[in-house]
Formats: structure tokens, sequence, C-alpha cells
């Protein structure tokens, strides 16, 4: 299996692990898609890298080249010349092959012309513990079309026409075991080497900043306590509410993952609890970065102090008198404009009978 191929319509960010490149863990997945009907300047074939959350490789039916999408992959260029050049021949293979499979597709499906698509996605892990993993997988039309079990291995189809083609593939010998290998060794020592070579980013530890924000609830007096890390690299983090020193669960919300400018993440959860319990809890934090598991204490919100509605009654008083004084004041002024306007025309005659008017 050359460079994978990788998808044009899949929005991947992946962290895998591995041990000898410390506790965090580390991945390279491939996603391949081709489309039938290409428009508005979409190539037909993308083929995408990723190493852990980073796109390091890059090749589409336009510029028909695999291309560095980080500055670390220059060296794998300097150490092996024809790197880029193999590379981009089994992509282009892979284009080819994908647009001969959309066609078959098409018709064991019996539909029409139009706009169909086809993907494939592999990749292979380095967990924390130091096992290895790997998956390949087959999609059609946005659905899964065919896995490969890597254990087995066998490929497990997912409707009658996907089983045509396991069938066919299971009956090649040695294919199956082929994938296996390529999957937990050649794909690993890659993997590895893609780790050295972009170890200043990938293998970075970045300390998560973490800090607690809290409210009280108005209407039931329940206190929300959020606790949010930001800045952290790896992405992996382990992060729990905890009470009494033991996971929490109840009343807790998570939000995503998501990635900072600077290539760093943030992440939030927060928890709903009765404010008579609140010494109880702790927000439990853990991550590469830290030298020890974080323990972030809860602290009173500061809206809790005081019964707001005095303040609540405060302000709409202050806010009614505003309005009568502005009622008066608009009252007082039309009626001096009033008797302005009863005024005015003595002054005109006036100034009509001048002996500057008149000249």
């Amino acid at each position: 299996m050359a460079l994978g191929s990788l998808s044009l319509l899949v929005l991947v960010v992946v962290v895998l692990q591995e041990s000898c490149f410390g506790a965090s863990s580390h991945s390279m997945k491939y996603f391949s898609t081709s489309i039938s009907e290409p428009s508005q300047g979409l190539p037909q074939f993308v083929s995408v890298g990723y190493v852990d959350d980073q796109v390091f490789v890059h090749y589409d039916s336009h510029s028909r080249k695999v291309q560095p999408r980080v500055s670390w992959m220059e060296k794998v260029g300097k150490e092996d010349p024809q790197y880029w050049e193999e590379e981009t021949q089994g992509a282009r293979r892979d284009e080819e092959r994908f647009r001969e499979d959309l066609e078959t597709l098409r018709n064991r499906y019996n539909q029409s012309e139009g706009f169909h698509i086809i993907q494939w996605m592999y990749g292979c892990e380095l967990q924390r513990d130091g096992s290895k993993g790997g998956f390949e997988q087959h999609g059609y039309e946005g659905r899964t079309f065919l896995t490969f079990d890597k254990e087995t291995p066998i490929w497990v189809a997912l409707d009658p026409q996907a089983q045509i083609t396991q069938r066919k593939w299971d009956a090649i010998p040695g294919l199956n075991k082929g994938d296996k290998s390529y999957l937990e060794n050649i794909c690993i020592e890659w993997l590895e080497k893609y780790l050295s070579y972009g170890n200043e980013t990938l293998l970075r530890r970045e300390t998560p900043k973490v800090t607690m924000s809290s409210r009280t609830e108005v209407e039931d007096g329940m206190e929300t306590h959020v606790c949010r890390m930001d800045g952290f690299y790896p992405r992996d983090i382990d992060a729990s509410w905890k009470r009494d020193g033991e996971v929490w669960k109840q009343d807790t919300f998570r939000g995503s993952m998501a990635p900072n400018a600077d290539g760093t993440y943030h992440y939030w959860l927060s928890v709903r609890i009765d404010p008579k319990e609140r010494d109880r809890y702790r927000c439990h934090v853990e991550h590469d970065g830290l030298q020890d598991p974080l323990d972030v204490v809860l602290k009173e919100p500061t809206n809790s102090k005081s019964n707001p509605w005095p303040t609540i009654r405060c302000v709409l008083a202050v806010l009614a008198v505003i309005v009568i004084v502005g009622i008066l004041a608009c009252i007082y002024f039309r009626k001096r404009r009033q008797d302005d306007y009863k005024a005015a025309p003595t002054k005109a005659v006036w100034f009509k009978l001048s002996p500057c008017s008149s000249k």
C-alpha cells in the first residue's frame, strides 16, 4: 500500500499514542476521496495524510503531485531523493483505480449518472502502553462499504453489493495478510520516522492553563462551575469532576475539544451542584505537560454573596425616576417652545420695519 489517499469530505483531527516517544499516543492516517462530477473548481480526487493532528502531505487531481504540508517533511526528500516521485506515482495509481471503482459501483447499484463519491481511509497507531493498532475502511456515497478486520484478517461487508468485493478480496492469496502486515509493521515504521522528523512540533509539551468560573442560579440557588483548560499540547487530556476523590458524572457537561490558532487546544467541562456541597468537588486534570495531576478547588460564585433582587429593584426604581424626569422635561420644553412661537410674529414685524431691512 503506497501513500494512502485521503478524503475530501471527511474532517479529521487525529491523535493516538506510542511508547518510545513519550507518554502521549501518536497516529498516522490517510484519507482519500474521489467524486464522479467535480464542480466549482473541486478536484476529482484528493488524498491527505495526517500525523497526529497535522496534515503533512497532500495530493489532488489538479496538481497530480504529492506535496509536503509541513516544513519538517523536507528532511524526507533529503534522505531519500526518490521519495516524492514514488509517492506521487502511488497516488496517481490510486486516482485511476478510484475512477474505475466509481464506475463499477455505480453499475453495481444500478445508479444513473450524476454525483457519486467513493472514500478510503486507513492508518496505524502507537498506543500509550506500547501496543500497536491499525485500521482500513472503504466508503461509498458517504456510507461504510467495507471494513478490514485486522485480527482475523478478513473483510466485513455492510450490504449485499459490498459482499461481492469482500469475496473477491478474501479469495486473493496473501492480500489480507499483506494488509495486516502493512498496518502493524510498515505503517508503524513510517510513523516513527515521521515523528523523529517532526519531533520539535509533534513531541512538544505545552502545559494547560486551568481556570475556574462559577455562578449561582437565581431560580433555585444551585451553582454551576466551569473548569476551562487552554493552551495545551498534545491534544490528549484527561479532565473530570471528582467528588470526595471519586469521578462524578451526574449533572456534568463537556465541551468539544477545539484547536487554537497557535496549534494548541482548549477544552471545558461544567458541573451543577448544591452550594452546601461545594467543598466536596474538584476539577481533576491530567496532561503530559503537567508534572503532577491538578485538583482545582471550587470557589463561591461572586454573585452568591447577596440576594440579587434588592439590587434589581433599586435599578428598576432608578430607571423609573429617570423616565419620569424625562417626561416632565419634555412637557416643560414643549410648553416653552409654544410660548416662544406665539411671540415670534411681533419680532418678525419689527425686523421688517427696521431701517436695516429696508435697504
